[in-house]
Formats: C-alpha cells, structure tokens, sequence
C-alpha cells in the first residue's frame, strides 16, 4: 500500500490537487489506498475497517459499546481517525466505499467526539492533521486543532501542515494553520522553507500571503541558497523579484 509522504516533485511536473496526485505517476502524497486493498487487509480491526469506508452508522455502534479502542493502531501505526481522513480517489475505492455515502467529517467529529487521539503517527511519521492538510479540508483541520492536534509535527520528510498546505496551493489551508501559529520559518528535511517552496513555481497569492508574515529570509536550504536565490533560479524578471522583495 502506499503511504502519506514524500511531496518531493520533479520540476517537469505540475502542481495539482492531492486527488490528482495519488493517482499520478508521480504520487507525492501516497494516500491513496490501492482498490479495495484496505478493505482486504484481515487485520483490520473492526473499526478500523468501518472508519476506512466513512461507515458512520458501524462507527457509531463500536463507539457506543465501548468494546474498541478510539486510538488502537493498525500494523501500519494508523488509527481509526488516520482512516477516517484518508485520502480516496474516485476511481479507487472499493465497491464498498461506492455504496457507502461520504461521511469522512462526520466520522472525523465522531471518533474525536470519542476522545481519539489526534496526535499518533503512522509509519511515515503522518499525523491526522497531515491527512487532512493533504485532503484540503480546512473545517477538518480546525477540527483537530480545537482538539489539540500538534501543529508543528514533522512527517519523516521534515513536513509540517504548512508544508503541505503549501505544495498543494491551498491558500485557505495556509491562513488556517498561520491564524493556528504554524511557524512559517519550518523547513522541511532539505531545509526549504515555507517560501523556497511557494517560490518553487511561478508566484502565487501564496508568497504575498507569506511575506506578510515574518519570514526570515536569511534561512538557506542544504545547499546554502537563500529565498532570494529561489526567485532567480526559477527564471523569473525583475520586476517580479521587486514586487516580491
């Protein structure tokens, strides 16, 4: 099964939605669960199995007895709230999901309703809070927020929220974890900043929308080159780098 990391891209490559991407020869963000492989895994607990396929009224019922663990994690460390925010595209879930009407956030709201633990990582070090940066879904991140999800949690590529929310260009999801107090000097394993990485493709909202915070531009990545240096390597004019810094 691939797994929530890496978002390294090759520069030939667009930048595109996380659905696009699991799907994608590329994949950067693997949270995409082969078809139906999930569903297969026999070691799936049961809720575990039923947070998997968004099933809220199953959800519901092993929540209600009280017989499973909210916080027990799979062979591959996720937990029911890992499951219930994983990333689906259409063309691959299982019948099953097909059947089973969308209730990812009310799943979400539930298990953590249930005191689920928002904070366990999987086995590349992904948080609940980076599935939901990866799914692009602000009123799931200020959910896990109000439940004390750790903001500053490093995958095992060094990616915190912002990272990612960065990658995928979703300018609402970088407000909402600045508003929260991401530190938006985090770098991630390669020591690319925030902005290294919005200035990684032609400037968007994004690099306005960062600079208006205090960003240090003396922050230099593995190979010592700085933000500024960014903007030139990408080729781009003057004008541009003036209207930047």
């Amino acid at each position: 099964m691939k797994k929530l990391f890496t978002l390294r891209r090759r520069k030939d490559e667009p930048c595109s939605s996380c659905s696009s991407l699991l799907v994608g020869r590329w994949a950067s963000i693997g949270l995409l669960a082969q078809s139906g492989c999930t569903l297969r895994d026999k070691n799936l607990k049961k809720l575990h199995r039923a947070a998997s396929v968004r099933d809220l009224e199953k959800v519901k019922e092993y929540l209600q007895f009280q017989k499973h663990d909210v916080n027990m994690q799979d062979r591959e460390l996720r937990t029911p709230l890992h499951l219930a925010l994983n990333v689906w595209d259409g063309e691959n879930r299982s019948p099953l999901t097909k059947a089973v009407p969308c209730n990812k956030e009310s799943c979400t709201t539930m298990l953590l309703d249930h005191s689920a633990d928002s904070n366990p990582v999987d086995l590349d070090g992904n948080t609940a809070l980076h599935y939901a940066a990866c799914c692009q879904s602000v009123s799931l991140a200020a959910k896990l927020l109000k439940h004390k999800a750790k903001l500053e949690a490093q995958n095992k590529d060094g990616y915190t929220q912002i990272l990612l929310a960065i990658t995928e260009n979703n300018a609402e999801m970088v407000e909402c974890v600045l508003k929260s107090g991401a530190d938006v000097n985090a770098s991630d394993k390669n020591r690319r900043t925030a902005l290294m990485i919005a200035l990684s493709d032609e400037p968007t909202s994004l690099v306005s929308l960062l600079l208006q915070q205090e960003v240090d531009l003396s922050c230099q990545d593995t190979y010592g080159f700085t933000a500024e240096e960014y903007v030139t390597f990408s080729g781009f004019t003057m004008y541009v780098i003036l209207c930047i810094f």
